[in-house]
């Protein structure tokens, strides 16, 4: 067995015997077993945490948002789950929160908030640099309407931490790629540029999209975009991006490129004489 399971529910199906359970399995939660060495992703958590609730509670936060398919959730986070049972738990976060039906979803057969619900609770309780590219992952995986926050918002008016969701939202934009991406684009828009388009179509003659890029103005064609690893790692994607820089060139294009050891001071300044030679 790969998914966590109950340990107790094994042994009286005689999947297992108690030996098998003690030698290959190990206890994440009282009674919930996952195989030994299992990697303890976001997804498995929210999995064995949703057990822990004898399938009772609702999954909520980063767990459905993984459950979602949402990317970049970090595997050390606990699982959380709208449950009563609130014991302190090791890796988990069990919220008292009120909840409608029409904010459950079900999915594999576990309760999990719906992309709507997931988002409100997300942005309302982590600060600004946690919780946008939270919301911008989901949004990337889902077809998530902000308007549809905005309903919960009206309807939970009161609550607390509606003020800095309310923030949260205003600074959503689902072309993100990456947590890196967002961290950008705030960072620019903090700098006291306008907010940069996402993923801006470069487009041949004919129409055809030949080049996606991360973000940037069109009006002055400016364009920023965050590089990974990946492209100096690689001797292939160094290559592609060889002929992609030279191919933006020649359509106008003033990429601004940044990297992991850029420090913020000096991204801005490069952005901002970009931006200059276009005045």
């Amino acid at each position: 067995m790969e998914d966590p399971f109950l340990g107790s529910e094994a042994l009286t199906a005689r999947l297992l015997t108690r030996h098998e359970l003690e030698n290959r399995y190990t206890a994440l939660h009282k009674d919930v077993y996952i195989p030994r060495g299992a990697e303890l992703t976001p997804v498995l958590r929210a999995k064995a945490c949703w057990l822990r609730s004898r399938r009772r509670g609702v999954l909520a936060g980063f767990s459905a948002s993984a459950l979602h398919g949402a990317r970049w959730i970090d595997p050390v986070l606990p699982a959380a789950v709208i449950d009563s049972n609130r014991r302190p738990t090791p890796g988990v976060q069990a919220w008292e929160e009120s909840i409608e039906s029409d904010e459950i979803a079900v999915l594999n057969g576990m309760q999990v908030t719906t992309p709507a619900r997931t988002a409100l609770d997300l942005a309302r309780r982590y600060p600004l640099g946690v919780a946008v590219p939270a919301v911008d992952a989901l949004v990337q995986a889902t077809d998530l309407k902000l308007a549809d926050v905005e309903l919960l918002i009206d309807r939970y008016r009161g609550r607390r931490g509606l003020r800095s969701a309310r923030a949260c939202l205003a600074l959503v934009d689902g072309g993100a790629q990456s947590p890196k991406e967002t961290w950008l684009r705030l960072l620019l828009m903090n700098a006291g540029f306008p907010r940069p388009h996402t993923q801006i179509a470069v487009r041949n003659e004919w129409g055809w999209a030949e080049a996606y890029l991360d973000m940037g103005w069109e009006d002055v064609k400016v364009a920023v975009e965050y590089d990974g690893d990946q492209h100096r790692s690689s001797r292939t994607q160094y290559v592609k991006d060889i002929r992609r820089l030279e191919m933006l060139e020649r359509y106008g294009w003033i990429v601004v490129r940044v990297i992991a050891e850029d420090h913020r001071e000096d991204i801005v300044r490069r952005v901002r004489a970009a931006r200059a030679r276009r005045a």
